[in-house]
């Protein structure tokens, strides 16, 4: 299937490693030009090389906090001619509400939250303009299955889907589509780490971190190659009628409660 994505911009929000640097890759694959921005920019410069390395297509960093919305207005004041925004950027620390003190959760919404807000308000501005391109946002299934225990990242990950919702229902409009997806546990370089550590913890062995999964659909968790093929998709013309829409990427792990 041509996606009709040759030739098309977009800029991915911490997309040097994980889920970002999936995305970044599928849509060079695509034949796409990549702007990737992170706070990191050693892992900014080793993610352009690897892509333009697979892909050779043109890729530019932008080493850049995403949690000032200053930085996210100039960022995308230098990258506003991009066909899609895949906002990515932001991971929310686990936590109770007597846990999580007001400046850690602060500090995560910041990047998190307000971050795809400040993003994808200033880029709106530029779509609208030209009557058309794409947001996709990378939220998370927190905000499908409530936890006190990450009550942080529950309320977060809830906005965003009510954000992508309402503002998706009215873009189309000026001929802009907003969606989102919901990952579940991926396995990026984050995740890895610390189910090893679980893994030494529990079972004595790191290498055994397979086994704490097999409660997974698939008996696995979800891989970022995965999550980065919907984005694709649905930054594409393919799905061309699809806005305010939050799918749901988990292997029917939040059906079977």
């Amino acid at each position: 299937m041509d996606l009709k994505l040759a030739g098309k911009t977009v800029l991915i929000t911490g997309g040097s490693r994980g889920i970002g640097f999936a995305c970044a890759m599928a849509f060079a694959a695509e034949g796409c030009a990549v702007h990737i921005a992170s706070r990191s920019k050693e892992s900014l410069e080793a993610a352009r090389d690897k892509i333009r390395d697979r892909h050779n297509v043109p890729v530019e960093i932008h080493a850049a906090d995403f949690s000032t919305g200053d930085t996210v207005r100039a960022v995308i004041e230098a990258v506003g001619h991009a066909d899609i925004l895949v906002n990515n950027a932001g991971a929310i620390p686990r936590g109770d509400i007597l846990a999580m003190t007001e400046p850690k959760w602060r500090e995560s919404w910041e990047l998190k939250v307000f971050g795809y807000i400040n993003a994808t308000r200033a880029m709106l501005d530029k779509m609208y303009a030209r009557k058309k391109g794409a947001v996709v946002n990378i939220i998370g299934l927190a905000g499908e299955a409530y936890n006190y225990d990450y009550v942080a990242g529950t309320m977060a990950n809830a906005g965003l889907m009510a954000f992508t919702r309402a503002v998706g229902s009215k873009s189309v409009d000026r001929g802009v589509r907003v969606v989102a997806i919901n990952p579940p546990a991926t396995r990026t370089d984050r995740m890895l780490t610390l189910l090893r550590g679980q893994a030494q913890q529990q079972l004595g062995d790191p290498d055994r971190w397979p086994e704490l999964t097999k409660h997974m659909p698939f008996g696995r968790p979800a891989e970022p190659d995965e999550v980065a093929d919907l984005a694709v998709f649905l930054a594409s013309d393919r799905a061309s009628y699809i806005s305010g829409v939050v799918v749901t990427l988990d292997g029917g792990q939040a059906a079977r409660n």
